[in-house]
């Protein structure tokens, strides 16, 4: 044997131990972590504006539903990820990450945490996501994901005390389905009937809402003459629309 042959048999050699190694590192990584680092790469691609991460792990026949509920084919969905136009930047961080594995198939659930610097303004937002992953003989591949915009209360503003003493009242939506607004403290609390009461804070003047459910809001409404004439519980895009009743009397001392 030759000693090129020899130095080339041993760098062989070495060459299959490594592989050897990194093969069996990644036969120890459970699905639940393969996963997750996927999730990251998939997420830190959005940021980076790489579509090629997105290509190499979704399926050709994925379908995912963003959080504006549009539904996106592969095609679009790759397209979508280009580089943030100047002015913004941002990071997003996958949190709370869970997996479940039936064979071949894999559905996990996690929060993206994201910081967004827009033109110089911090905005924090955060994102439920729901994928399903499938193994190919390629690696596990992208099938199906789904994303809900979680929400949070609004910034909560002071108002007047002689405005939070027009809203007090009861508004009814049957003769027997009522809302009650009354002072508390120094602020507000509302209570359907048959319910426990609940604090209301304002966002805007005639705008309350109650902490901790901010996919709703209170919204006073006021006849020509400018006095309140009823309440608008707004559910999304929707309003369930209460009449003003008798004024609340005041607790007795």
């Amino acid at each position: 044997m030759t000693i090129g042959t020899r130095t080339r048999t041993k760098t062989l050699a070495v060459a299959a131990l490594i592989a050897a190694r990194v093969g069996a590192a990644w036969a120890a990584e459970t699905v639940e972590a393969i996963l997750a680092r996927q999730t990251q790469e998939l997420v830190n691609a959005i940021s980076a504006g790489d579509a090629s991460v997105w290509e190499r792990y979704l399926d050709p026949e994925c379908v995912y539903v963003d959080e504006s509920g549009g539904v996106l084919s592969r095609k679009a969905l790759v397209g979508d990820i280009r580089p943030l136009p100047e002015g913004v930047s941002g990071t997003l961080r996958v949190t709370q990450f869970q997996a479940a594995v039936h064979g071949d198939v894999a559905v996990t659930t996690y929060v993206n945490d994201e910081n967004e610097s827009y033109h110089g303004q911090a905005l924090h937002c955060q994102y439920r996501s729901t994928d399903t992953w499938k193994k190919t003989p390629t690696g596990w591949k992208l099938i199906a994901g789904q994303v809900l915009a979680l929400r949070t209360d609004p910034p909560a503003i002071t108002l007047p005390d002689a405005l939070l003493g027009e809203y007090a009242g009861v508004y009814r939506l049957t003769p027997s389905v009522t809302f009650e607004i009354r002072r508390s403290g120094g602020g507000l609390e509302g209570q359907q009937s048959d319910r426990k009461a609940a604090p209301l804070l304002a966002e805007a003047p005639d705008v309350l809402f109650v902490p901790g459910r901010p996919r709703y809001r209170y919204v006073i409404l006021r006849g020509a003459d400018g006095k309140v004439t009823g309440l608008a519980q707004r559910r999304e895009a929707w309003d369930i629309v209460w009449t003003r009743g008798a004024a609340s009397k005041p607790p007795k001392s």
